[in-house]
């Protein structure tokens, strides 16, 4: 197996940084570690790609992004966010998508050694191996995903938005909710839910009825609402974790026969394009999916280029939209 320049790194004992200012003889770089970098690319038979030669030198590096698939349209309008920054920024990108299969860690450690940073979408990678690729010094920034010492955090709004979307059911005089997709469908879903709990309880009304799904797309949640609203104690809303969520809960309801808003209000997250043309229109909580990849390019170079040493968090507004799937008119 070719070695990368993360082989070398983790020989070395040193972050990927480090093994490209050495390699390129520049930088601070202190004399005996860069005695040891050497050493060790030449005991791993280390030769640089074209790839490699472009970051050591800094010029037109690749960034490096992994996602659990590419075909949600929530996932497409991140990607193009990213990728508009990423090109005026005059860099190339990687994409590693689990495609519903998972990635393994070889195919991320592969990636890390081709790339000079990182951005990985919630779950997709393993904490452990996440903590793995920050301590060996890889610029990393996660999407919508669990905190991890080392690495930037971009998330969006959650908890706010969630309150005042189950606020405004309960205006509706529904008082019966359940939440399609939660607990536990990652760190995003898990606030949505618990903001929707704590908004009920407050009002007096029973807790909502938790509906977990393994899988997240339109088919799988359209099986999902079937089993749920075919109950003798079906739900007056479904609050679900996200827009193809509900797109799922909308198939499901015409096809038992059920009218929406009049016998069940369904809301959804994201406002991707398809929730405003559903029938009927889906209100939802937007979330501003092209801002969130182009501030996650923009918080990776800074961490890649040294304009910024230490991570951080930042949380992107969202806003609820409101139209007739709750009942408005």
């Amino acid at each position: 197996m070719t070695a990368t320049i993360y082989d070398v790194a983790q020989r070395a004992g040193v972050g990927i940084a480090t093994v490209s200012r050495a390699l390129r003889g520049s930088g601070s770089v202190r004399p005996e570690t860069r005695e040891r970098i050497l050493r060790a690319a030449e005991e791993l038979h280390f030769t640089p790609s074209r790839l490699g030669v472009s970051l050591a030198q800094g010029r037109h590096a690749a960034n490096g992004i992994v996602f659990p698939n590419l075909s949600a349209p929530y996932y497409a309008e991140v990607l193009l966010g990213y990728e508009e920054v990423t090109s005026e920024l005059g860099r190339s990108v990687i994409i590693l998508s689990a495609g519903g299969r998972g990635v393994t860690p070889e195919q991320v450690r592969d990636l890390a050694g081709r790339v000079d940073g990182l951005v990985v979408h919630g779950r997709t990678v393993p904490a452990d191996l996440l903590a793995e690729l920050v301590d060996g010094g890889l610029p990393t920034v996660l999407l919508a995903g669990a905190p991890v010492a080392g690495a930037d955090l971009l998330t969006t709004e959650n908890t706010g938005s969630a309150r005042l979307l189950a606020e405004h059911l309960l205006g509706h005089g529904l008082r019966r909710l359940a939440f399609l997709g939660g607990p536990s469908g990652g760190p995003d879903v898990d606030e949505r839910w618990s903001a929707v709990a704590a908004a009920l309880a407050a009002a007096g009304a029973p807790p909502p009825r938790p509906a977990p799904l393994t899988e997240y797309g339109v088919a799988a949640a359209r099986r999902a609402a079937l089993d749920l609203l075919a109950g003798p104690d079906r739900p007056e809303a479904l609050v679900c974790a996200h827009d193809e969520v509900a797109l799922g809960a909308l198939a499901a309801a015409r096809e038992l026969g059920l009218d929406v808003p009049g016998d069940l209000a369904v809301t959804g997250w994201d406002d991707i394009m398809a929730a405003e043309h559903s029938w009927p229109p889906l209100t939802t909580v937007r979330q501003p999916l092209r801002l969130l990849g182009a501030t996650a390019a923009r918080a990776l170079d800074e961490l890649v280029s040294g304009a910024r040493a230490e991570p951080g968090h930042r949380i992107l507004p969202t806003e609820l939209v409101l139209r007739s799937s709750c009942g408005c008119r």
